[in-house]
């Protein structure tokens, strides 16, 4: 699939796929990337964490470029950082590398993105009573079973992205009270027949 390139937008190679692949990081980058800049114990605060082990895992994810300090916010001894960029872009071929820790990490970090968004998934509908009521009609948790060729598979992912794509220019300002974050989820693949 060939997708436009976007600067915010990181592409995941061999090398930096292993600086990620590991559950904590994985949290750690979200919480940078969705809540923006934070420190090692607001972090380990948030997640439940030991300050040491947050500030071992940062430093691994500014090794690997993932993470940047946040000098603006620092006081004092302080260190802030903050999410190199507000997206990452995963290659299938890192399933298929020649190196098995490579596998691995690939098998590692899509199985932690498939767990983070379970989990998201299932923290709104334990939380969806607090939403206002407006909240309570406008999400969605369906199922399609269709039988599709690889082709046809793919025209159907691209078309889904597409769709959501063209709500980027229309996202709203975080002042306006009326709107919030909406996470998009998708999952498209095939089933075993009997």
């Amino acid at each position: 699939m060939n997708e436009p390139q976007d600067p915010d937008v990181r592409s995941l190679d061999a090398r930096s796929l292993r600086g990620l692949a590991h559950p904590l990081r994985m949290r750690l980058l979200d919480a940078l990337r969705f809540d923006g800049p934070a420190t090692a114990s607001r972090l380990a605060e948030k997640l439940g964490e030991s300050s040491g082990a947050t500030s071992y895992h940062l430093r691994q994810l500014a090794a690997h470029g993932f993470i940047e300090d946040a000098p603006e916010r620092g006081k004092g001894r302080e260190r802030w950082w903050r999410a190199a960029h507000q997206g990452l872009r995963f290659d299938d071929a890192l399933l298929t590398d020649v190196n098995p820790e490579v596998r691995g990490a690939a098998d590692t970090y899509l199985h932690e993105v498939a767990t983070t968004q379970a989990r998201d998934l299932s923290t709104w509908l334990g939380n969806r009573h607090a939403w206002p009521r407006e909240w309570h009609r406008t999400w969605d948790m369906s199922s399609a079973t269709l039988r599709l060729t690889p082709e046809l598979t793919e025209e159907l992912v691209e078309k889904m992205h597409a769709l959501v794509e063209t709500y980027r220019d229309r996202a709203l300002d975080e002042d306006d009270p009326g709107a919030a974050r909406v996470r998009i989820q998708t999952r498209t693949f095939p089933l075993p027949t009997e």
